[in-house]
């Protein structure tokens, strides 16, 4: 069985094929600027890469692109595009749908009422999901939601206290995401110290950030709330926010309810506290140069991360792991160090040479430390072909 999986942006595309009898990645490609006059282009097949820049109006018009790359007569790796069994979405919000659903009408509407709440997310997947299923009806559509994981978070951690019925009848609870990389540490773990009663900490960090409480493999907590604005600060997005701020801004800047909002969506976080960038790189660099708002916006953050793992320390009763990754948890050594720093009394000692050196998969705790701490690539898209070949098999 060959499972195609899809990471879509508002105007991009990347996917990775997989041959789940080994659960090998055979090709890996992506487009860009989709809409645009020129669409730049990309598969990987082996050590081959092949690039062009061609039209590609929509995301129906990228997946036929990215079967015909695969299927190509010189340089693909498919006969035909009836090899791929299925295209797995690595879907964000579906509220009260969630788990790993055939794409129907029905899952599709619940992706459309918590638009809202996902605007940068559900939009282009449902318009990608819709145009694919009408152009190439013949594949099978499967959307593993990110909310799944944490489906076993209990209630003391899923529920704002609010009126009940809106929490019922509106949906608004901690839906907690990021669950296909969540899930993917947690069983990662497990097979790299070979047991399954863990107490974990998984700390996903790169443009968007969440932190998840781990126990025995399952989701206990996880920073992210009704939507995926919340929690930890992101590169763009806020993070947790006080809604009685929201009539003293409309109030000083004259804005509208829908205005603000989509400043919090897009202008905030990293970028609006620094000024300069959502790029941690750049803010980083920045910083070392003695701008002090630069400095602020790492202090916020680390400070974001610091408090969730205090919090769930004492959710877990304590952790035999702690996990970095994701783009800023798996390359930015200073970050982790800055996460680390003060923490031996609670027995978390980040061992600075290891830190530093670190490649890939390592452990970077210091001998002393009763707490292991490692780095471990994520990968969502295995966890979606997983998921994927689970429902078809029934």
């Amino acid at each position: 069985m060959k499972v195609l999986v899809a990471n879509l942006g508002s105007t991009s595309f990347k996917y990775r094929l997989f041959d789940m009898a080994d659960e090998r990645q055979i090709a890996r490609g992506g487009i860009e600027r989709i809409g645009a006059a020129e669409s730049p282009c990309f598969v990987e097949i082996g050590p081959r890469r092949r690039e062009e820049t061609v039209p590609v109006p929509d995301h129906a018009e990228a997946v036929r692109r990215c079967l015909a790359q695969l299927t190509d007569a010189e340089s693909g790796c498919l006969k035909s595009a009836d090899e791929v069994s299925a295209i797995g979405f690595k879907a964000v919000h579906g509220g009260a749908v969630s788990g790993v659903q055939k794409v129907t009408d029905e899952v599709l509407d619940a992706m459309e009422e918590m638009s809202g709440v996902a605007p940068a997310h559900n939009p282009p997947y449902i318009n990608a999901m819709r145009l694919v299923h009408e152009k190439l009806p013949e594949i099978p559509l499967v959307a593993a939601f990110e909310t799944d994981f944490h489906q076993t978070i209990p209630g003391r951690n899923r529920y704002y206290a609010i009126p009940y019925e809106w929490a019922e009848a509106g949906l608004v609870r901690r839906w907690g995401f990021h669950g296909a990389s969540h899930r993917y540490i947690a069983q990662r773990t497990a097979e790299l110290l070979g047991r399954e009663d863990l107490r974990v900490i998984s700390c996903h960090l790169g443009g968007s950030n969440s932190l998840a409480a781990i126990r025995n493999g399952k989701s206990v907590a996880n920073s992210l709330g009704m939507s995926p604005q919340s929690g930890l600060p992101h590169n763009n997005r806020v993070g947790d926010f006080d809604p009685f701020a929201l009539p003293v801004i409309i109030k000083r800047t004259r804005k509208s309810l829908e205005e603000v909002l989509e400043t919090l969506a897009n202008r905030s976080g990293l970028l609006g506290l620094s000024g300069i960038s959502g790029d941690v790189r750049d803010v980083t660099e920045a910083a070392e140069q003695g701008n002090p708002r630069a400095k602020l916006a790492l202090e916020v953050f680390a400070g974001g991360v610091r408090q969730y793992l205090g919090a769930y320390l004492v959710e877990l009763g304590g952790a035999e792991v702690i996990v970095f990754t994701g783009g800023i948890g798996e390359n930015r050594a200073e970050f982790r160090a800055e996460v680390c720093r003060g923490l031996g009394e609670l027995g978390i000692v980040l061992d600075e040479r290891k830190n530093a050196a670190a490649r890939g998969e390592a452990a970077i705790h210091a001998e002393s430390s009763r707490t292991q701490i490692w780095i471990i690539p994520t990968n969502e898209e295995l966890i979606v072909a997983r998921q994927t070949r689970q429902l078809l098999e029934g």
